[in-house]
């Protein structure tokens, strides 16, 4: 049984080395993946899931927090719009002392089992790297919810941090092994608004004693 957590006020952060700079733009070392560029692969994303689903009345299931721009972007984008087609929210967290999970996934959502039984459900999400997360969320849709499929839809597939054998059926870009923000994906709930996927700068989080933190799509200790 998934339990509800309660939300809770988060202690007052640390300030970041970066923080005397103007925009966020500042603390970006490069641009990965611009505007433009997300925006052509989620449309042909989008067509390819309309194609693959018409006639499944698929349940379109967004991972929280760092899916939500992807999430939105992509669900308009699947057009011409499977019949039956339904959204919901899941959000998934691997908690751990500092920047290094511990491989235990916590899930937070109310969803029913009468909502997933016998549908087939597409996970989108912002970033698979260590696959810890999208495993266990599609484990409990099919072993305790009764789902009929589970695939993932993901922004960034990280598949060098790979610790489980996992492969997305739908992925924009194979993204290399630097920390990336930007397009819903944050650092200390940072940066989730950039319109861009960029790689943040040592400085911004160096000071913390950290030499490469691990992506959180979650705005917790997360690990996709």
């Amino acid at each position: 049984m998934v339990s509800v957590a309660t939300v809770q006020a988060s202690p007052a952060k640390e300030v970041a080395s970066c923080s005397g700079r103007r925009t966020y733009h500042d603390d970006m070392a490069k641009v990965l993946y611009t505007e433009s560029v997300i925006q052509a692969r989620v449309s042909e994303l989008g067509r390819q899931i309309a194609q693959d689903y018409q006639g499944k009345a698929p349940l379109i299931l967004g991972v929280l927090k760092g899916s939500f721009m992807f999430f939105s972007d992509l669900v308009r984008a699947i057009e011409p719009c499977p019949r039956g087609l339904t959204l919901d929210f899941i959000r998934a967290s691997s908690y751990g002392s500092g920047t290094e999970s511990t491989g235990e996934v916590k899930l937070k959502t109310d969803l029913r089992r009468e909502k997933v039984e016998g549908r087939h459900v597409l996970l989108v999400e912002d970033i698979v790297d260590t696959a810890l997360t999208i495993t266990t969320v599609s484990r409990f849709l099919l072993e305790e919810c009764g789902a009929a499929s589970v695939a993932t839809a993901t922004l960034l597939d990280k598949h060098e941090r790979r610790k489980l054998s996992y492969r997305p059926e739908y992925t924009g870009f194979v993204c290399p092994n630097e920390f990336v923000v930007g397009y819903g994906l944050d650092f200390d709930e940072e940066y989730r608004t950039l319109p861009y996927i960029g790689v943040l700068k040592p400085e911004c989080y160096s000071h913390l004693g950290i030499e490469a933190p691990e992506p959180d799509g979650s705005g917790e200790s997360g690990d996709e």
